[in-house]
């Protein structure tokens, strides 16, 4: 069964930048396209970044132009470099397929200070 292991979060002041990296166990990411989502307190689990196959990346309008959203196909690893980081962006972020087709790793909590 493949895992989803998501790694990089941490306690970071607004304004700073995290990158977040996502490491399948097989290479389940060859031919997927590969997403981040993030859930708040209290939240349901959002879209925040998707990346397609061919490394086409598409953004939540509320952090485009802050995160950037990177594959290597080679490596199973997906990674999202956030900057500007703002206190609504607190929440723990995992990775899945646009389909939320895999089993969910633990996540990693990114937690903005203001």
């Amino acid at each position: 069964q493949v895992q989803l292991v998501e790694s990089g979060g941490g306690l970071v002041q607004a304004g700073g930048s995290l990158r977040l990296s996502c490491a399948a166990s097989s290479s389940i990411f060859s031919n997927k396209a590969m997403g981040w989502y993030r859930q708040g307190p209290g939240n349901l689990r959002l879209w925040v970044a998707t990346i397609t196959t061919g490394g086409i990346p598409n953004y939540a309008d509320s952090v485009k132009g802050r995160f950037t959203i990177s594959r290597d196909t080679a490596k199973n690893t997906v990674w999202l470099q956030m900057n500007t980081l703002k206190p609504e962006d607190t929440a723990v972020y995992y990775c899945n397929t646009p389909g939320r087709l895999l089993p969910w790793g633990q996540g990693t909590q990114v937690t903005v200070s203001s």
